[in-house]
């Protein structure tokens, strides 16, 4: 799975940036289509539970991959240290 540093709008599926707003830290993620949906769904589960994400938006594709949309408040602890997800 592939987490990059920092959401970028470039990275998004179209129209997946029109809801974004400063209020949220957001995390775009990319599951490979060997992740099957039970495993996605835990591991996300896991996210939502101890790092605060919450799942935004997905988008499933034909070969079987999922981009992955994850926000959560900003506060002033993000600031200091990122705590992105460890898909």
């Amino acid at each position: 799975m592939s987490v990059g540093p920092a959401p970028r709008r470039s990275r998004l599926p179209a129209g997946w940036d029109t809801e974004m707003s400063d209020e949220y830290e957001w995390v775009p993620l990319r599951l490979p289509p060997d992740v099957t949906r039970l495993s996605a769904s835990t591991r996300l589960s896991i996210e939502a539970e101890y790092r605060g994400w919450e799942l935004t938006r997905v988008r499933l594709y034909t070969d079987g991959s999922r981009r992955i949309l994850l926000r959560r408040k900003k506060s002033r602890l993000s600031s200091r240290r990122p705590d992105q997800p460890e898909l």
